[in-house]
């Protein structure tokens, strides 16, 4: 997949943990786990924003562009 996330790395950077992200989210651990690990096809901009809002970021420090070789 071209599409790359970097949420475990802006995590780490921001010293949150999985749980305290998925309460001020409002989405489920296993869900924001899935996210995290890059297993999931797509993700809901409402999704996006909110985790944007909690860790201070934009959509670009999350989401990483590759070219598939």
């Amino acid at each position: 997949m071209a599409i790359i996330l970097r949420l475990d790395r802006v995590m780490a950077d921001r010293k949150i943990s999985l749980n305290e992200l998925s309460a001020k989210v409002g989405i489920s651990n296993v869900n924001l786990s899935n996210l995290k690990t890059g297993k999931v096809k797509a993700i809901r901009f409402s999704t996006l924003d909110a985790i944007c809002k909690v860790l201070e970021c934009q959509p670009g420090d999350i989401l990483e562009y590759k070219e598939d070789e």
